[in-house]
């Protein structure tokens, strides 16, 4: 089983970048799947979450009109696009397969974690 994320690096405040989710090993369409970031000297935090069907999301207050998460079931990968990018945007970013939607906001309810990508926004 792997999650593998791509499409982090450094970016000037109000700058955009997409990351990716490839997940392979399981069966991807039973799976709800998240973006959560974890900023130095934080907790890790639900940023956005997506259906296994992908019909319905979640996005968090803070990223809300900016980011958006999106999956393609016939490639097994989940995309944030983050649009606006502010400097507390400056995280590591991992993606998360959660078989339940109630669980979403818990970390131990995971039954899969990527390794993460790193974003820094800064000028």
């Amino acid at each position: 089983v792997q999650l593998v994320e791509s499409g982090g690096g450094l970016v000037q405040p109000g700058g955009s970048l997409r990351l990716s989710c490839a997940a392979s090993g399981f069966i991807f369409k039973d799976y709800h799947m998240t973006w959560f970031r974890q900023g130095p000297g934080k907790e890790r935090e639900l940023v956005a979450a997506i259906e296994n069907y992908g019909i319905g999301t979640k996005h968090v207050d803070s990223v809300k009109g900016r980011f958006t998460i999106s999956r393609d079931n016939a490639k097994s990968t989940v995309y944030l696009q983050m649009n606006n990018l502010k400097p507390e945007d400056t995280a590591v970013y991992y993606c998360g397969a959660v078989p339940r939607w109630s669980d979403i906001w818990t970390v131990k309810k995971y039954d899969y974690w990527g390794l993460g990508t790193q974003v820094t926004v800064s000028s």
